[in-house]
């Protein structure tokens, strides 16, 4: 039977969700995935060949990926057998790939479908590969998690990963039309509401179909509002896991917003974190990295006002401190840009590697002993403020090493007026050498 529920044993008119009495029946009936289903996906052409490989099915929940997997084997004609990471183990493993060996064997292969598939060791994910190479079973693996960081490279190069997209506000609305359709009437909520109700979903599929049963059993007779919605329903936090790969997307849109001086979408990024419930001062530490890395000396007072907006925080708490990161993130977003410091920074790191133990030359010692004085030691220093320029123009590098030039300072911000300290200096510098 292709119906999970049936499969189950259970009648069809026992009581369960209105998300599993909705789910799709077959691809076609699939939303928001049209990029991997279309005649042009990688699903829709390997369902057109006829043979379809392992594979793992990337996406947030509710986006479809158990019943793609369980359409899938309909198509194509295998037997589906799902199962959970969370509550199998090896013995389950065992007896999952001898049963497909034993239907292998009478002319039926098998679909695996693996739920949370990340949450299988290495050692478990390790047992799937012989079972894969012989074609015993073809594996179909969910996950929210990035593969590329939960998976085994050995398994990971034995299936395709497919992304699946969070669906967009269209197919929440086509979800909820067939919701309506099945109920029979239009749920009782103002056009605002139905907006609301689809962006309280955030892209997913079952939990608005489950938000709908909700606002369809509260049997009220006039529309609600969104105000009334949102009173009347449990609103969940949004999707944010701060160990893993949604803590660091919206770290790296942060922080690229503010590179990229879009203050706007940096203000976006910076409420999502703090709405998923992000550390506030993990944030902050963010902030004074980008002053450092991304605007320098550009625009010297971007790190006060980073750490500033630390000190803030730690005095006002929350939910006011959180004011001052706003502060400082427009502040960082709209200061002029340079990476000069952090590429000088780089270079100086990289060449002090290269070239070791070299000792600085000696007039720029200092000689506290006859010994030292002996050995040259301070010899032929120049102190620079008794010079007409107040710069000497003498070589501090090592020797035996070629004068470097680490700091490139850009043309933005303050750096003009150190560029143009810099290019007096080397001026002096190239006379004085003559």
């Amino acid at each position: 039977m292709s119906d999970l529920f049936e499969a189950s044993g259970l009648h069809e008119a026992a009581p369960r969700p209105l998300a599993d009495r909705l789910r799709p029946k077959t691809l076609e009936d699939v939303v928001g995935q049209d990029h991997l289903l279309g005649p042009k996906g990688p699903l829709g052409r390997m369902l057109a060949s006829g043979h379809l490989s392992s594979l793992i099915l990337w996406g947030p929940p509710g986006t479809g990926k158990t019943t793609i997997a369980r359409l899938l084997a309909d198509r194509v004609g295998l037997h589906f057998e799902p199962m959970s990471a969370i509550f199998s183990g090896v013995a389950d493993l065992k007896k999952v790939f001898e049963a497909a060996r034993l239907r292998r064997s009478t002319g039926r292969g098998t679909l695996l479908f693996v739920d949370e598939i990340h949450r299988f060791n290495r050692s478990q994910q390790d047992s799937f590969l012989p079972f894969l190479e012989d074609g015993t079973v073809t594996l179909v693996g969910a996950t929210t998690e990035n593969p590329s960081f939960e998976l085994n490279a050995a398994l990971l190069s034995r299936a395709q990963v497919l992304v699946l997209n969070r669906l967009d506000d269209a197919a929440l609305l086509s979800l909820l039309e067939r919701a309506e359709a099945y109920l029979g009437h239009p749920l009782p909520l103002t056009e605002d509401a139905r907006a609301s109700l689809r962006a309280m979903a955030d892209g997913d599929g079952r939990y608005v179909l489950n938000l709908a049963e909700e606002v369809a059993a509260l049997g009220v007779t006039e529309p609600l509002d969104t105000a009334a919605l949102i009173a009347a329903v449990q609103r969940r936090a949004p999707l944010y896991d701060k160990g893993r790969e949604g803590h660091y997307n919206l770290v790296s849109a942060l922080h690229k917003s503010i590179r990229g001086s879009d203050c706007d979408a940096a203000l976006y990024y910076l409420a999502r974190m703090l709405a998923g419930g992000e550390d506030p001062l993990y944030i902050l530490r963010r902030l004074v990295r980008a002053a450092v890395e991304d605007i320098g000396l550009a625009d010297p007072e971007a790190v006060h006002q980073a750490l500033a907006a630390k000190d803030v925080y730690d005095f006002l708490g929350s939910p006011e401190g959180e004011l001052a990161l706003s502060q400082a993130v427009v502040y960082l977003a709209t200061a002029p840009k340079s990476n000069a410091v952090y590429k000088a920074h780089n270079g100086a790191m990289r060449s002090a590697r290269e070239t070791g133990s070299l000792n600085p030359p000696a007039h720029i010692l200092n000689a506290p002993t006859r010994l030292m004085k002996d050995l040259g030691y301070g010899k032929g220093y120049v102190y620079d403020h008794e010079t007409a320029e107040g710069f000497s123009g003498q070589d501090y590098f090592p020797e035996g090493m070629a004068r470097q030039s680490f700091y490139q300072p850009l043309e933005r911000g303050f750096e003009r007026d150190i560029a143009k300290r810099l290019a007096y200096w080397n001026k002096l510098r190239r006379e004085k050498g003559e």
